[in-house]
């Protein structure tokens, strides 16, 4: 018997080696296609296409004049003070100007290595959270999503804000929950009872990710993880009420104790508590703490008092910039930006309700993500100043929900109809017609009537024909490879080779390139017009000039270096600096000369990039005397 015994362990020890094993291929596996799939559409032609106004071009400049002036603490651009971000993304273009030099591909090349990352992770989440099914489709899904792509292409500091925000969720759902079981998902805890991380390792790894999230982006950093666990920690910490309570309540009564309940004073701050606020602030004061303190110094306290007042107070109280929005705007951003997997938007809230109402094994799992997702919807709705990048964060719980939908129906254990999925896929079909002519017509008005962009609308419409086929036939796992390899195919054409095709137009060039070629000590100026870019491709800082009655001062001398240059008229300008360049428009030209001394010319004109009539020019000292009728015959 105890032979028998002894044969039956090692029998059992032997499975569990061949099943880990054969897990441990699994995802090899599946990390080697997420890798392919994601790498293809963040790194093709990263580099080909000129930096985007205006964000792009702000972050590299002021990355590459930090490093000229070997100053790693004071974000610097257009010789002006960059209040907007902190210093992170700056850091990383740093490290990859000394490493590839100034260009496009190293500006941009962290974000593609970060938005892999987060795709990793999030296929990660949701292997422990589901299955690896599950974190393979979440995985596809954000990596063809246009806004995530956006972030993953683009020297902006979204991809490390997402990257470090996932890392701490990540982090907490590795120290939370363990390793799930096909018949119980995301009800494994490591520790019975306790919905936070008991090992200190995951909770500093978890907050030292907040900290440099916080020098990523500021406190929002900080607040949308903690925030999403927080949420999730107040719902599942409540104890249950008897159902004699419930059925003696009205629905209102329900809907009102339903809300409100989990922000029970006592309630409240007990699981605020358990989270471990102190390490938390301990972290952040020692990862970030210190370039705060040293920029602040550096600056005087300016740099904290218009980033953390103005960037951040500000635009969560008033509308800056224009960026206005009602309770519609994020909805209709997540609908357009987690294109092309948006399309299974209502299956997944079907999916949702019937999952959540009838007490399903997934519940905990669709809890967590809905609390990643409505907390960052809540709280930038709130705000005054909205954009459709604010929530991005929350695009790996979105990819997790519409995973677990797909695996739902390819599994057959969905009791969503057929018609929602038949109707879903066709919803390829008509965002192609809707590309298509949207493409069309920005060539045809834009694009000097390069109409050969509107073909990228032809892979989702055609896609979408052979994924309804499928689907109304029954096969969905066909229908779902379509889906995913249109979603592949439209990202890969529109980032990788559209934004090429299109940037062929920008002939920017054209007027900046005498500035370049030209002697270092001479400046340029701006009228009535200015673009982030032409201070990068210019390879100087630009004056902008002002009105008589927008004036700030009367010379360019400032009393710190970090300070916005003076806004002068045209006529001071050209006293203070004899044979400057000047760029305005054509509408604003005429003005321009008669301000200027009589020896100044049009140099240079040039389309306007996506400027319907209007052109660039330069202006600059005359060689020889022009008519008025040639300068206007250039200028035409």
């Amino acid at each position: 018997m105890e032979d028998s015994g002894k044969w039956s362990c090692q029998v059992t020890a032997g499975s569990d080696q061949v099943n880990q094993l054969t897990g441990s291929r699994q995802t090899a596996l599946h990390l080697a296609i997420i890798t392919l799939f994601a790498g293809a559409i963040f790194f093709t032609n990263l580099g080909s296409a000129r930096l985007w106004d205006r964000d792009e071009p702000r972050n590299a400049g002021c990355a590459s004049e930090m490093l000229q002036r070997g100053d790693w603490v004071v974000p610097i651009f257009n010789n002006e003070l960059r209040q907007q971000k902190p210093v992170l993304l700056y850091w990383f273009m740093m490290s990859a100007f000394l490493v590839l030099g100034e260009t496009e591909l190293a500006a941009r090349i962290w974000s593609a290595i970060l938005g892999l990352g987060t795709v990793w992770m999030t296929y990660g989440i949701a292997r422990r959270l589901v299955n690896p099914t599950v974190g393979l489709l979440a995985a596809m899904a954000l990596s063809t999503s246009i806004m995530f792509s956006v972030a993953a292409r683009a020297a902006t500091p979204d991809s490390v804000l997402i990257f470090f925000s996932t890392l701490a969720i990540l982090l907490y759902v590795l120290g939370t929950f363990a390793r799930q079981r096909e018949n119980d998902p995301a009800q494994r805890l490591k520790t019975a009872g306790c919905w936070f991380p008991q090992h200190y390792g995951y909770v500093v790894g978890m907050y030292s990710a907040m900290a440099m999230g916080v020098l990523a982006k500021g406190p929002v950093g900080l607040i949308l993880p903690t925030a999403i666990i927080g949420m999730f920690l107040l719902l599942q910490r409540l104890s249950p009420l008897p159902a004699e309570f419930w059925n003696r309540q009205g629905k209102l009564s329900r809907l009102a104790i339903g809300c409100f309940r989990p922000f029970a004073p006592w309630h409240f701050i007990k699981t605020c508590w358990s989270m471990r606020p102190l390490t938390a602030i301990a972290l952040v004061l020692i990862i970030a703490g210190p370039w705060y303190v040293l920029v602040g110094l550096k600056t005087e306290g300016d740099f904290l008092e218009q980033f953390l007042l103005g960037e951040n107070f500000g635009r969560a109280t008033t509308v800056l910039e224009n960026h206005r929005g009602g309770l519609w705007f994020y909805p209709l951003t997540l609908l357009i930006g987690f294109f092309p997997w948006a399309i299974f938007c209502f299956p997944t809230l079907l999916t949702i309700d019937r999952q959540m109402s009838q007490g399903s094994k997934y519940r905990t799992v669709i809890l967590f993500t809905l609390c990643w997702v409505l907390v960052q919807i809540s709280l930038f709705t709130i705000a005054s100043t909205k954009l459709p990048s604010y929530v991005t964060p929350c695009y790996p719980a979105l990819a997790i929900l519409v995973g677990m939908t797909v695996h739902s129906w390819l599994t057959g254990q969905t009791s969503v109809a057929r018609f929602w999925y038949v109707l879903a896929v066709s919803g390829l079909i008509t965002a192609g017609l809707i590309i298509s002519i949207g493409l069309f017509y920005v060539g045809q008005e834009f694009l000097g009537g390069d109409w050969s962009v509107a073909a990228i609308g032809l892979i989702p419409l055609l896609g979408g024909l052979l994924a309804v086929y499928f689907a109304w036939t029954d096969q969905r796992f066909r229908s779902v490879i379509t889906v995913s390899l249109t979603s592949f195919l439209f990202s890969l054409t529109f980032f990788g080779f559209g934004t090429t095709a299109v940037d062929a137009h920008r002939l920017t060039s054209t007027v900046l390139e005498p500035i370049r070629q030209a002697d270092p000590a001479v400046s340029v100026a701006s009228f009535q017009v200015m673009e982030s870019s032409w201070v990068v491709y210019s390879g100087r800082p630009i004056f902008e000039l002002a009105s008589s009655n927008e004036a700030t001062g009367r010379n360019l001398e400032r009393d710190r270096f970090w300070q916005r240059k003076p806004r002068i008229t045209p006529e001071e300008f050209s006293q203070l600096e004899p044979g400057a360049f000047y760029l305005t428009t054509n509408q604003h030209v005429d003005e321009l000369l008669a301000r200027l001394p009589d020896h100044y010319e049009v140099a240079q004109t040039t389309p306007f990039f996506l400027k319907k009539d209007v052109q660039l020019v330069l202006l600059q000292p005359a060689h020889q005397e022009k008519t008025a009728s040639e300068r206007d015959d250039q200028i035409r």
